[in-house]
């Protein structure tokens, strides 16, 4: 069974597939995330793991990286731990 790590790493692997991505770097820093990619994060995170992500955590750090965002999920999803 994937982890959620794995999960979100997949997702953007899918729309980046010649990019290597660690689960620490910055992907909006690599500046390949645009606005609508943003979006697209929030669109997946909250339909593949059945969550609300409320306005006070739609905030850039908690999508900066793979590991943020699975922060954010665990947060939010405890069955996701």
């Amino acid at each position: 069974m994937p982890t959620t790590t794995e999960d979100i790493r997949d997702f953007i692997h899918a729309k980046f597939p010649h990019v290597t991505i660690a689960d620490e770097e910055d992907i909006f820093g690599l500046g390949f995330v645009n606005s609508l990619f943003a979006m697209e994060l929030v669109m997946f995170l909250e339909g593949h793991f059945g969550f609300r992500i409320g306005n006070e955590d739609l905030e850039l750090s908690n999508f900066r990286t793979v590991v943020a965002m699975e922060r954010l999920v665990v947060r939010n999803v405890p069955a996701a731990a």
